[in-house]
């Protein structure tokens, strides 16, 4: 099967158009309004260029996701190691969740398909690296790189979440817990629940930065355990 990996790209002697301009043109529009929005057609149309000419350069979407995901993993070194693997693999989780936060439609494709350009190899020949100082067993690394990235994705998607929640109602995260704080005071005084009313009540919201960075350390202190 041909990968747009492995082929020459198309280079037309009046070059109007290229691969990298392309990609740069779709992630803006991804990073605007999301994948739904892009299409072949829409990504010449921000081009200034015919649907017909975008397909000299790639020859589906599908290609052109691939060199999206392959374009905003090269938006970050991959760092030394340190030495240190706890650190080390702590990096790798922040440097995804960055990225995806940066780019909110990163993370639907990291979790359906595997990302196989030169800059993602690059990452993950880095974090199996790290993962093999841990271990000398390819597979138990590969699980530990598997189950980070898993982690990663849940939480970040929550953050996301919030942040698509806010952008489609105009309303903040505040002033969400305003409009329905009749209603959770109504449960709190009920003495139905009380365990979430001791929640409500004497509990400290965490922000999501936060709430990343404990479960971060549980999932090492586990690996660490193992």
């Amino acid at each position: 099967m041909s990968l747009v990996w492995n082929r020459e790209p198309y280079s037309p002697k009046r070059q109007a158009l290229s691969v990298d301009g392309l990609v740069r043109a779709a992630v803006a529009l991804a990073d605007a309004e999301g994948l739904d929005a892009l299409s072949m057609r829409r990504v010449a149309a921000e081009l200034g260029s015919g649907t017909t000419s975008v397909y000299r350069y790639v020859k589906n979407r599908d290609e052109l996701l691939d060199l999206m995901v392959d374009a905003v993993r090269g938006e970050r070194e991959v760092l030394p190691r340190s030495g240190d693997w706890r650190a080390d693999l702590a990096a790798v989780a922040y440097g995804q969740r960055d990225l995806m936060l940066r780019h909110p439609w990163l993370g639907t494709l990291l979790s359906t398909r595997p990302a196989l350009g030169p800059h993602s190899l690059r990452h993950l020949d880095h974090a199996l690296a790290v993962a093999e100082s841990l271990t000398g067993d390819p597979t138990r690394a590969a699980n530990v790189i598997g189950l980070i990235g898993d982690y990663v994705l849940g939480a970040v998607s929550r953050e996301l979440a919030e942040n698509e929640a806010h952008r489609r109602t105009g309303q903040s995260e505040d002033e969400w817990r305003a409009s329905v704080a009749p209603y959770i005071r109504q449960v709190v005084e009920s003495g139905a629940y009380p365990h979430f009313a001791r929640r409500i009540v004497d509990a400290r919201d965490p922000s999501f930065a936060e709430q990343f960075a404990f479960g971060l350390d549980a999932i090492l202190d586990g690996i660490s355990a193992g």
